[in-house]
């Protein structure tokens, strides 16, 4: 994958709006784990391209390391040269002191070269350290917005969770709804009240039968009233019992 399609998906991902995108999505735990896939792979793509983009900043700074040195170095022997150059035309020897000099002008060749390599390395180096402060940059806002997709994602399925316990409470509350005579609560207390009226209606019948019982009694004596009357009649003539006749005063 190439680092510029990948620098891409860096400022695409870290301008992305979690909140907008979850009201659009229609699924917004599918689309929150599809996001942390994306972007914990678009991390680990970037890390590398990333490296890969320090590694090669750091070359360049070790390049341009070298060519200021090399050309410290070539200046220091360009001076060398021309001192010795200097002792030796002021000892008379001036064959010498020109072979010298034509080494100072070599080395302060070489020392300018370095010097131009130096100074054309540094507008490279100054736009690639931009560039990886950039990526540091993004890749920190990435791992950031990856945790909070972490978070809203555990969030979202707390909720979720929370939201199902409390339908489910809510369905549990209304089936044991006493107001409702089509409930599970309505239909045992209907059945409760049935078996009580059958209690007292089995009552009332014990106590009906148990007043017949009395009645039949107060038949049963009075049968045996008239009987007794019956009898008394048949040995004594009278209509009235021998015990009111006697208790009657005269001429009554």
């Amino acid at each position: 994958m190439a680092k510029q399609s990948i620098f891409g998906r860096i400022a695409q991902l870290t301008k992305a709006n979690i909140n907008n995108l979850i009201d659009q999505a229609e699924d917004p735990k599918l689309m929150l784990d599809q996001l942390v896939r994306d972007y914990t792979n678009s991390i680990a793509d970037a890390k590398d391209a990333v490296a890969e983009t320090i590694g090669n900043l750091r070359l360049l700074e070790q390049d341009h390391k070298e060519d200021v040195d090399a050309a410290a170095d070539w200046g220091n022997k360009a001076l060398a040269a021309s001192k010795k150059a200097d002792e030796l035309r002021t000892a008379g020897n001036t064959t010498e002191a020109d072979k010298f000099d034509n080494l100072a002008k070599v080395a302060i060749g070489r020392q300018m070269s370095s010097e131009k390599e130096a100074k054309d390395a540094e507008p490279t180096i100054a736009q690639q350290t931009q560039v990886v402060d950039k990526l540091k940059t993004g890749l920190s806002q990435m791992e950031q917005k990856l945790q909070d997709l972490n978070n809203k994602r555990n969030e979202l399925v707390a909720r979720s969770k929370m939201a199902s316990a409390q339908s489910k409470v809510n369905d549990a509350i209304g089936s044991i709804n006493v107001l409702d005579p089509t409930s599970d609560l309505g239909r045992f207390e209907d059945k409760i009240r049935r078996e009580e009226a059958k209690v007292m209606g089995q009552q009332e019948l014990q106590a009906s039968s148990l007043d017949a019982q009395f009645e039949s009694l107060e038949n049963l004596d009075a049968q045996t009233e008239v009987e007794a009357r019956l009898a008394q009649l048949k040995l004594g003539g009278g209509a009235a019992p021998v015990e009111e006749w006697e208790s009657k005063p005269l001429g009554s």
